[in-house]
């Protein structure tokens, strides 16, 4: 590791995690990177966009800040707060102000969940001042060289109170993301579930097929962690049957009728 405590680039890309590259994605992420851009990752739920920051991070070899936003994700959180330890108020900061001091990359998932004076902190960060305000103490955080700010959502999943405004969509350059092809989820499970590669192409068709019933009888398709979760239990010996029962169907829906439509369309995948 180097002096900051961050990797340098050879040993970081040896030890990034799997990422298979559908296009040219991590060329323009490294682009990004190099000339103080933030980016904002598009798509659907599983398909890969937490694993591709890691493995850029990793590539990059940078620290990484991951945020899962939701409803109550306030910008105090992200930013920090006093808080009493040993009977002193002390401060403490949050994961984009660690990030913003280390020169480290902050990756809030799924942006659009949380509070709106979230995105109201995000501004100074995403312009050329990239400075991060902290009210409370006075201070005015210059992000240190590496930092970057990274920020995904899932378009087709929000309804019209939950959307990025333009004006803010408009300071992140921007890269879409889909489910790979088939032949290319097929090669992610084999991957990293240890499946040999012809085992796990039905798995994938079956996944193309629920994700098909997206907005009739499921709110959200299955995702690739998802097949990769059913090929590794079939790996381990776990009947095909019982794997998909347990990481491809249960978590789609409670709804027993549903269910039992949606076994028929594996009945149907795998005879």
């Amino acid at each position: 590791m180097d002096m900051d405590g961050s990797m340098n680039l050879k040993e970081g890309a040896a030890n990034a995690p799997f990422y298979l590259a559908q296009g040219d994605e991590c060329d323009v992420f490294t682009a990004a990177y190099k000339n103080d851009l933030p980016v904002l990752l598009k798509g659907p739920t599983g398909c890969g966009k937490t694993r591709f920051v890691a493995h850029m991070a990793a590539k990059l070899g940078r620290p990484l800040y991951t945020v899962a936003c939701h409803d109550d994700l306030a910008a105090a959180d992200l930013i920090g707060r006093y808080l009493l330890k040993g009977g002193e108020t002390v401060w403490v900061d949050g994961p984009l102000t660690r990030a913003v001091r280390e020169g480290a990359i902050c990756y809030l998932d799924e942006v659009v969940e949380a509070r709106k004076d979230v995105t109201v902190v995000l501004h100074p960060l995403t312009d050329d001042r990239r400075i991060l305000p902290i009210d409370r103490t006075g201070e005015e955080l210059e992000a240190a060289p590496g930092f970057m700010l990274v920020a995904s959502y899932n378009p087709g999943y929000q309804n019209i109170l939950k959307t990025l405004k333009p004006s803010t969509r408009q300071r992140f350059i921007s890269l879409e993301f889909d489910f790979p092809s088939p032949q290319m989820e097929a090669e992610v499970v084999a991957q990293e579930s240890g499946l040999p590669l012809e085992r796990c192409k039905p798995l994938v068709r079956l996944a193309g097929k629920l994700r098909g019933l997206k907005g009739q009888d499921l709110e959200e398709g299955v995702s690739t962690r998802l097949v990769v979760y059913a090929a590794t239990l079939i790996a381990q010996g776990m009947s095909t049957d019982r794997a998909i029962l347990a990481a491809m169907i249960e978590p789609l829906t409670d709804d027993e009728d549903i269910k039992r439509g949606l076994l028929d369309l594996v009945t149907a995948v795998f005879g």
